[in-house]
């Protein structure tokens, strides 16, 4: 696009998104429909304390005769260490489950640490097969997509379910909020979900098999969820959830310490946050991260937008460093490297995709409309 516009509300704009939308006003799609659905969704009020109450009770009368009362995953960042920290003050027995793809950093692998220490709960670490996931990643490089965090993500979830399935654990507490995430751009993006866009992506790019990976489709997790009653709750939309208080209390609590920019508690996620999106599609995740914080009202629009243009998006010495790492890991030679980073950029959708993921996030839509 020619011209930038920049929504008269929050800070998202169209440079990085042909799916943003502006109404008269000036407002974009996305603070719009966040703002519809907050009162739905989020309570950091007197009927969140209630929510809360009545979720703990339900934790601790359902699984009374069981070892865990429910799972949780763990990544060393805010939202699920601080969910971790608040399990440990509401009296649950949680299982905590992280997923060591070989990209942790440093100071995500000392807050793990710090929180299993605190908490004394169980934590368990599963490592996927790191030569075909550094392979398939190292795909989605060569095939010029913008969500090369697809693997990651897809195999974080299937893990996840896989061992509450196993285990026979029916409530997956997850960090996922609306305060500091209800603004999701919806261009240069794709469902981690699309197993079938995966598949088809390591058949043209990929040098391996995908058979010592685990994987799950938008069917298959919907179908855990109905057949096997598997519950997925985000209490911290329960709470007035505030970027700032949870890491002053984590700190108090366990010596947690920040790393910086929220999802950059992994290499990868953050070589595809500052590097691989910003170069590659014009994609700054800045803007949708603090957009939310306006929406949820941690700062105002003139704060969010100082930031965003007066704050650089990373230090620089810190990014070369991860980049170096990223083509360590993946076996990318420095040619390699720049002639995929020059190589033309494709989208998920010039790939085979699944079509039921449309059907199945339907499907919810109207179940959570109906739930109300």
């Amino acid at each position: 696009m020619n011209n930038e516009i920049r929504c008269n509300r929050c800070i998202m704009d169209n440079i990085s998104d042909n799916k943003i939308l502006f109404d008269i006003n000036g407002y974009c799609n996305y603070c719009s429909t966040a703002i519809k659905n907050k009162n739905n969704i989020y309570f950091p009020n007197k009927i969140g304390e209630e929510k809360i109450y009545k979720l703990i009770k339900l934790l601790k009368e359902k699984n009374k005769n069981k070892k865990y009362d429910c799972l949780m995953g763990i990544s060393g960042g805010l939202d699920s260490s601080y969910l971790a920290y608040l399990g440990y003050k509401w009296g649950l027995r949680i299982i905590c489950v992280h997923i060591d793809d070989g990209f942790d950093t440093d100071i995500s692998k000392e807050n793990i640490n710090k929180l299993k220490k605190a908490t004394g709960f169980d934590f368990i670490t599963i490592e996927p097969d790191k030569e075909q996931f550094n392979n398939l990643t190292k795909a989605f490089m060569k095939a010029s997509v913008p969500n090369i965090a697809m693997p990651q993500d897809n195999i974080l979830f299937a893990v996840l379910y896989d061992y509450a399935k196993k285990n026979k654990i029916k409530y997956f507490l997850s960090g996922s909020n609306f305060a500091l995430e209800c603004i999701l751009q919806e261009g240069n993006t794709h469902s981690a979900y699309d197993l079938k866009n995966i598949k088809d992506i390591n058949n043209k790019y990929g040098d391996d098999k995908l058979d010592k990976l685990k994987f799950v489709t938008a069917i298959k997790r919907l179908t855990w969820e109905i057949l096997l009653g598997i519950k997925t709750i985000t209490p911290l939309n329960y709470i007035n959830y505030s970027r700032e208080i949870a890491l002053k209390e984590l700190n108090e609590f366990c010596g947690f310490e920040y790393y910086g920019r929220k999802h950059l508690e992994n290499i990868l996620t953050a070589f595809n946050q500052l590097y691989w999106l910003p170069k590659k599609f014009n994609v700054d995740k800045r803007t949708s991260h603090l957009s939310s914080m306006i929406i949820s009202g941690q700062m105002t629009r003139d704060e969010a937008l100082n930031l965003y243009l007066n704050d650089s998006i990373c230090d620089e010495k810190l990014l070369n460093e991860y980049i170096e790492i990223i083509k360590s890991k993946l076996n990318i030679t420095e040619n390699e490297f720049i002639e995929i980073m020059n190589n033309k950029t494709k989208q998920h959708t010039d790939f085979k995709t699944d079509k039921i993921i449309n059907f199945v996030n339907l499907y919810k839509s109207i179940k959570r409309i109906f739930s109300k």
